[in-house]
């Protein structure tokens, strides 16, 4: 996915988790934070931002914030993109080869899939996750507890019950990770639920992007240790 109208700018601080005050052309601005999560390790003072600039009279700030330095890797934290990225790997053949049905936003049971697939005579869903936390070179999820989360593994383990195919696919917002794994210190359950529906048959799967200040691509699958 293409980003339009990046600019760079200076973190300064978060007073909320939708707000971030920010430096740009020596002026102090509001961004949009397009993360709830907490992203501690990244939203530092005087870290090195790219921020996309709207102008959209209507918005109550004129920036968004999309990536982030940390060290000399540069993360992308806006949690709209995993999903659409996911779509433009899918379009491009990563999954399925023979793709007849994709739908987004597909309701099952009392859950909401990111999407539904009919491809290579199989009916799947699949649940896309954003990862933006790394410690040392591994990719982790999440970074902060996920109720909605542990609901997603518990109904994509139930699909299998009715025939369906499902897939978790871990996006690793970020590139040369070594490896992917839950983060059990946070939430411990997340991970042993995400065990227990790999062994049932849900496929979990993680892949690395290409980060820009303008573009996020999908590229390489990530090892997984549960």
């Amino acid at each position: 996915m293409i980003y339009d109208n990046i600019r760079k700018a200076k973190f300064i601080d978060r007073p909320n988790r939708f707000i971030a005050n920010i430096e740009i052309d020596g002026k102090i601005e509001a961004c949009h934070v397009r993360n709830t999560g907490r992203c501690r390790e990244l939203l530092i003072k005087g870290a090195e931002i790219y921020v996309q600039e709207s102008n959209n009279s209507n918005r109550k700030t004129n920036y968004s914030l999309i990536s982030v330095y940390k060290g000399e890797r540069l993360i992308n934290i806006d949690s709209q993109a995993p999903n659409k990225v996911f779509h433009e790997y899918l379009l491009n053949g990563g999954l399925f080869q023979n793709i007849t049905t994709i739908k987004a936003e597909s309701k099952y049971n009392n859950s909401r899939f990111d999407f539904y697939i009919e491809a290579d005579g199989k009916k799947s869903f699949v649940e896309v996750k954003g990862v933006t936390l790394e410690e040392k070179g591994v990719a982790m999820f999440p970074d902060a507890p996920t109720e909605r989360g542990l609901k997603h593994l518990n109904e994509l383990g139930k699909c299998l019950d009715e025939g369906y195919e499902a897939y978790v696919c871990f996006m690793v917002q970020m590139k040369d990770v070594l490896y992917f794994t839950p983060n059990y210190k946070t939430h411990r359950e997340f991970g042993e639920r995400l065990k227990d529906i790999m062994k049932k048959g849900v496929n979990i799967m993680a892949l690395d992007c290409e980060v820009t200040k303008d573009s996020l691509v999908a590229r390489n699958k990530v090892g997984i240790i549960l």
